[in-house]
């Protein structure tokens, strides 16, 4: 497993959200990322808690948050743990009443719940292989030039990419 923070979510040409996560410590074979398609409104929750944003009613994500917080569980990791024909599987692994439990989720519910809860994300080895990809937005140290620069190759990426490129 590799410990992955959100790097942003960005639209593909179609108008899809696309959440970018990427290696927390370097990785050997350069720079990677693993893009994967998400819904607007996991897109907006994530965002949301990302930046901090204080909205003035919970969404779903928040409410889960709470709800996990009153009962006194914590949620101690979320894993992104296989993609199978093009679809990413997730889980949460909760510390409740004194025992581990795994729940089944949503790689985009899984992020949404970990970033409101504080809790590291993990991705797979084998599906940051498979899905990964060269990591164009921050592998430059050069400075706002070479920022325009990758937004742009990253943008030529997004046009040219597929959902699809990604089922087994």
């Amino acid at each position: 497993m590799v410990e992955v923070r959100v790097t942003g979510i960005a639209l593909d040409p179609s108008g899809a959200h696309v959440i970018l996560l990427e290696p927390v410590e370097p990785q050997p074979g350069g720079r990677r990322m693993l893009p994967i398609w998400i819904g607007q409104l996991e897109a907006t929750s994530i965002m949301t808690a990302i930046e901090g944003a204080e909205m003035p009613r919970p969404l779903t994500h928040d409410l889960l948050a709470t709800i996990v917080h009153i009962l006194g569980a914590s949620v101690e990791m979320v894993e992104i743990t296989r993609i199978d024909d093009g679809t990413f599987y997730a889980e949460i692994t909760l510390n409740a009443a004194g025992g581990i439990q795994r729940i089944d989720s949503r790689p985009s519910d899984a992020v949404a719940i970990a970033t409101r809860c504080s809790a590291p994300i993990f991705v797979a080895d084998e599906v940051l292989a498979a899905a990964g990809v060269d990591n164009i937005i921050t592998a430059g140290e050069g400075g706002e030039a070479d920022a325009d620069a990758d937004v742009e190759e990253f943008s030529k990426f997004l046009d040219q990419v597929d959902p699809d490129d990604f089922k087994e």
